[in-house]
């Protein structure tokens, strides 16, 4: 698994950027495009892309990019 394949993943998930560029650190939640549907596709996509299956808490657990893709990556070997 590649954080920057993951980190463009997830900038997909985001209607609009306005130019950002999304990177590890990023808090995802703080963008403007932020909502529930968000974190909703976020975790289909998640499972779409990765094979792991998501919680709510997992998405209210992570600030940043970062902290999702770690969440992801240890689901994803056990």
């Amino acid at each position: 698994m590649d954080l920057n394949s993951f980190i463009k993943n997830m900038a997909d998930q985001f209607d609009e950027l306005n130019g950002l560029e999304l990177s590890e650190s990023t808090n995802f939640k703080t963008l403007e495009d932020y909502s529930s549907l968000t974190a909703l596709n976020i975790i289909s996509m998640i499972d779409d892309e990765y094979g792991v299956y998501l919680k709510g808490d997992d998405i209210r657990n992570s600030n940043s990019i970062l902290d999702l893709f770690e969440i992801v990556k240890v689901k994803s070997q056990g």
